[in-house]
């Protein structure tokens, strides 16, 4: 019984955690990103800081969104199935009913200048999110001079050419692999993660965490 009540509670916490954190998805997948590392891995210790940049590069390589697919992954290792069920009805539920008023709301207002006006300041915002996430990104995943090269050169094709990001995603896959066993070959250190890591916010301003 004791076990079935701690199951509960736990469940309990990963829909209460992903509906908070469900409002965020109005700019998207990519912009939830800083709110889930703020939730899932500095309040609550669930993932790793390091883990933060896999999960989004695998979300974001299945199909779905990416703060859904994100939700899964992490309610799925806190709690399997059931966390993982838990984590997507938490996190759709907000942005469904936000959706819904929305679209009653802007079929009404649509040409409402106050309206318009607000709607370009929520998109600045959106964009600082999705800056925050791609920097914090960065710090975990540019590691060494073929980590550059490989981001610099994905973003090149990305901006220049017609090429399926799918394509961009298994060519940055096939480069890896390529890089690792080639520096394995030569006897040259392999790294995968930064070699130092600086102390998390959580670490150095502990008062907004209690």
């Amino acid at each position: 019984m004791k076990q079935l009540r701690a199951k509960f509670s736990e469940l309990a916490q990963i829909f209460w955690v992903f509906f908070r954190i469900g409002p965020s998805s109005f700019g998207g997948g990519y912009a939830m990103i800083p709110v889930i590392e703020r939730e899932v891995v500095q309040k609550r210790g669930w993932l790793e800081q390091e883990e933060i940049a896999d999960l989004v590069s695998v979300a974001g390589t299945a199909p779905g969104g990416v703060g859904v697919n994100s939700a899964v992954f992490i309610g799925y290792r806190k709690s399997g199935i059931a966390g993982a069920c838990m984590a997507v009805l938490g996190i759709t539920l907000p942005t469904f009913a936000i959706v819904y008023l929305l679209s009653v709301f802007y079929l009404n207002f649509d040409n409402n200048p106050k309206i318009i006006a607000a709607l370009k300041g929520i998109h600045g915002a959106i964009i600082a999110l999705i800056l925050l996430a791609a920097f914090k990104m960065v710090k975990t995943s540019l590691i060494d001079v073929s980590t550059t090269v490989i981001v610099a050169a994905a973003l090149a094709v990305m901006l220049f050419t017609s090429i399926h990001p799918l394509f961009i995603i298994a060519s940055g896959i096939v480069a890896g692999i390529l890089l690792v066993n080639g520096k394995e070959l030569l006897g040259m250190k392999v790294r995968t993660e930064p070699e130092t890591s600086r102390p998390s916010d959580q670490q150095l301003f502990p008062e907004y965490y209690i």
